[in-house]
């Protein structure tokens, strides 16, 4: 699966490890994580995160 990371601190989102302390299961694609979730690295939004190379 596709990792993203936040164009903003560079927090990285894997969808294998999820982010359980958000509400975020393991295995969760970006695509599929709420429109609202915000980055728990800096609080940008979910628009401010790229495709991790």
């Amino acid at each position: 699966m596709q990792k993203y990371v936040c164009d903003v601190c560079g927090y990285v989102y894997d969808p294998a490890a999820g982010e359980p302390g958000e509400g975020i299961q393991p295995g969760t694609a970006f695509k599929d994580i709420p429109a609202d979730w915000v980055c728990p690295g800096c609080g940008a939004g979910k628009d401010s995160f790229s495709p991790a190379p």
